[in-house]
């Protein structure tokens, strides 16, 4: 069946089930992306594959809640691309208010004019507080200073609540507007994510060994010779975690506290988690540097809960990126460690580089489902 938009007719909707409600979507811009619905009824989820919306033509898209379906006393909802940084916005580019209604049954027409492109615009009333916590922070596992940030929810001054803890390699690449490279706009990409009432977490953001990172972030004997990894693991785990969790408002137990990075960032990252799963449940692991053959050895440890593990690869960043990281997922789903208590989002890029162009856009996406997502889609 096909609707034409700009002749659309209640007679066109399938009549073999009368009831229920039935939302029908036109759309001023369109593409190949699918649509979904994100509302209360779904924790707010952005890409629930139970409420994707079935394309009926160009600009034309149509979901039925069913006649039993659980709904809330007022059904709260936005359309999305797959994740907020595609979301519903208006004519102008302004953020939409929530859509609602009680009806349980008939017809919703809904409009959107345009959506959001790349996490963009931001409000700069959303921003992040971000405080150098030091530029001389000790390190004594390495004896050594280091430059650490804390990017703090735009309201943490006005509020009471206790946030999660993402702890980030690499921070000169964060934030910074003036980084060599390009930066991931994290403070952006969390404004965004504020405003639409998710993405308040503390970022602790721990500058790089500059010379000295590849060192640093090398754990035990590989390719790249001797490294320093587990010394600077140590200083994460025994140094810095204290002072964030008694000079900040977090939540301290491991399923409130996350650590990642990118590349040889992320390699470091994948062994504090799985050296302390006392520590982390939620490990952002984008293009982690496994070429350089680390060993990773998966331990029997005491059950702490379930680790949460977005994984990322681009398909451009070497010819051997997306195998190395599609064969250390199915070597941990494999191992006797896990024993089912991981869940790992893999995500592929086919297109992708090994930039923080890449990596900026998949920053919200994997915080979004480390930290919110109650449900594994």
């Amino acid at each position: 069946m096909i609707f034409d938009k700009t002749h659309f007719s209640e007679d066109l909707i399938d009549t073999k089930i009368e009831t229920g409600l039935h939302i029908i979507l036109t759309t001023d811009e369109d593409d190949f992306r699918p649509v979904y619905i994100s509302g209360n009824f779904n924790d707010w989820r952005t890409q629930d594959k139970d409420f994707m919306m079935e394309k009926m033509g160009t600009g034309l898209y149509h979901f039925k809640f069913t006649h039993d379906f659980n709904y809330p006393e007022t059904l709260l909802y936005k359309f999305t691309k797959g994740d907020w940084s595609a979301v519903e916005i208006d004519e102008n580019g302004e953020r939409t208010e929530n859509r609602s209604t009680s009806q349980h049954t008939g017809i919703q027409k809904e409009h959107v004019f345009r959506w959001r492109k790349n996490w963009l615009p931001f409000k700069p009333n959303f921003l992040p507080q971000i405080q150098l916590i030091s530029d001389e922070f000790q390190i004594p596992q390495l004896n050594t200073t280091r430059k650490v940030w804390a990017l703090l929810p735009h309201d943490y001054d006005t509020s009471n609540e206790s946030y999660p803890v993402m702890y980030l390699q690499d921070a000169q690449n964060l934030f910074n507007e003036n980084a060599e490279y390009g930066n991931w706009e994290i403070d952006k990409k969390l404004a965004v994510m504020s405003e639409y009432k998710i993405g308040k977490i503390i970022v602790i953001a721990v500058e790089h060994a500059e010379e000295d990172r590849i060192k640093e972030y090398n754990v035990g004997k590989t390719l790249l010779g001797k490294g320093q990894g587990k010394k600077y693991i140590k200083f994460l785990v025994e140094t810095l975690k204290p002072y964030v969790d008694s000079n900040f408002r977090t939540k301290k137990e491991r399923e409130f506290t996350g650590i990642g990075g990118s590349s040889m960032g992320a390699l470091v990252s994948i062994f504090s988690g799985l050296r302390h799963p006392e520590v982390f449940g939620k490990l952002m692991i984008f293009s982690p540097s496994l070429w350089i053959s680390p060993k990773i050895k998966f331990r029997n440890h005491e059950d702490f809960g379930d680790t949460k593990i977005y994984l990322y690869a681009g398909g451009d960043e070497s010819e051997t990126m997306i195998d190395q990281v599609d064969a250390f997922k199915n070597k941990m789903l494999e191992s006797e460690f896990v024993d089912d208590k991981m869940k790992i989002n893999l995500s592929i890029n086919k297109l992708g580089k090994h930039n923080e162009a890449y990596w900026s856009d998949e920053f919200p996406k994997a915080i979004e489902w480390l930290f919110f997502n109650t449900k594994d889609n």
